[in-house]
C-alpha cells in the first residue's frame, strides 16, 4: 500500500513539472463539424455538442485549431481573410481532421462549405444547408 501511494505521489510530481518541450508546446483547440436537422451542419465542440453555423475564437499566436468532420458530408475550406494560412487541399472528408496553425497575429476568417447537399445524401433537414464561418482572433 505504501509503494502504491509513493508511486502515485511520484507520478503527480513528474506530471506537475513541465519539461522544456512540453512548456513550449502550442495549445490546441479541438472542434468538429456536426450534423443537425436545422441547417444540416454546424460547428461543434470536440464532443460534437452543436455551437451554431458561425463561431469566433480568441487564441494566442502559435495555436493549432483541429477540426474533425463528424458530419457525413465532405467540405471545402477557404480562407476569406487574415494572414495567409497553409490550407493544402481545400477538401476534407467525413471522419478526417484538418489542422490550422495560426502563426501570425490578426483576424482570420475561414469558410467551410459542404460539397454534397443534404438532399444528395438522402438526409432530411429543415431549411437551407448552412455555410460555416469560423473567425479566429490571434493575439
Amino acid at each position: 500500500m505504501k509503494r502504491l501511494l509513493l508511486g502515485l505521489v511520484l507520478c503527480a510530481a513528474v506530471v506537475g513539472v513541465p519539461t522544456g518541450a512540453a512548456a513550449a508546446a502550442s495549445p490546441t483547440v479541438r472542434m468538429a463539424i456536426v450534423h443537425v436537422v436545422q441547417g444540416c451542419h454546424v460547428w461543434g465542440t470536440d464532443l460534437s455538442q452543436p455551437l451554431g453555423p458561425t463561431r469566433t475564437l480568441a487564441v494566442k499566436r502559435g495555436t493549432r485549431v483541429q477540426i474533425r468532420l463528424n458530419c457525413p458530408m465532405s467540405f471545402d475550406f477557404a480562407q476569406l481573410s487574415g494572414p495567409k494560412l497553409a490550407l493544402g487541399d481545400p477538401r476534407s472528408y467525413p471522419g478526417t481532421v484538418r489542422t490550422f496553425v495560426f502563426a501570425k497575429k490578426g483576424v482570420y476568417r475561414i469558410q467551410a462549405t459542404n460539397v454534397e447537399s443534404s438532399e444528395q445524401m438522402g438526409m432530411t433537414t429543415i431549411g437551407a444547408d448552412n455555410v460555416l464561418v469560423l473567425t479566429v482572433r490571434v493575439s
